[in-house]
């Protein structure tokens, strides 16, 4: 909690298939003060997943309504779906003094920084492109062209990673948690100066392989 009394906003973004859906779930499922927002999308559910859990799933008719609305904080498109944060998916939580945890696209990330400079941009890499495209493959959630997509916009997320607070390399899963948890406490303990340096976007791209 900051100290006005109101919560924390904090983004993770990386390029698909970086693991952020997962190193998201596992650090909210690990610190009681955050909690996960959940957007909305007008991608297909996939296999396991839930409406109002993962995503709140609905048309594109209906998405394009919201968009018209000013329902979202930010909202993008990505691979010929559609993704956004609701206002009131952060609003409602950040006024109780709730931490919200944002898991979003790298272009939505650059929306909230316009609109809410109190937010906390965290890039995840992963450890190279290589390593990616084995792990979208290792998915079978996508096609070949939509893998290869995936792997073009990749490359051009990439160059955003500099304009985030922190940077974490996702190479090893229980480390790249450890490290995000590391960047949420210390930002609530007024320590984002050090944890700019300790995390800083240019130290995580020096370790990534292309």
């Amino acid at each position: 909690m900051n100290a006005a009394g109101t919560g924390n906003i904090f983004v993770v973004a990386a390029p698909s298939g970086a693991g952020k859906t997962t190193v998201c779930r596992q650090v909210v499922s690990e610190d009681p003060n955050v909690e996960l927002s959940v957007s909305h999308t007008t991608r297909l559910l996939r296999v396991g997943e839930r409406d109002g859990v993962h995503y709140h799933f609905v048309s594109r008719e209906r998405f394009t309504e919201l968009v018209d609305a000013h329902a979202f904080l930010e909202w993008a498109e990505y691979n010929r779906n559609f993704y956004g944060t609701s206002w009131v998916s952060i609003e409602e939580p950040v006024a109780a003094g709730r931490d919200v945890l944002l898991e979003i696209e790298v272009q939505g990330a650059a929306q909230v920084r316009e609109r809410r400079d109190d937010a906390r941009l965290i890039f995840l890499l992963p450890p190279s492109l290589k390593v990616l495209e084995e792990r979208l493959r290792g998915r079978g959630t996508d096609s070949e062209d939509e893998i290869g997509r995936r792997l073009v916009v990749a490359r051009g997320e990439l160059e955003a990673a500099p304009r985030f607070d922190f940077a974490v390399l996702n190479d090893d899963l229980g480390k790249c948690v450890a490290a995000v948890a590391t960047i949420l406490d210390g930002c609530r303990r007024g320590r984002s100066d050090e944890l700019r340096e300790r995390f800083a976007p240019a130290r995580a791209l020096a370790e990534f392989g292309a």
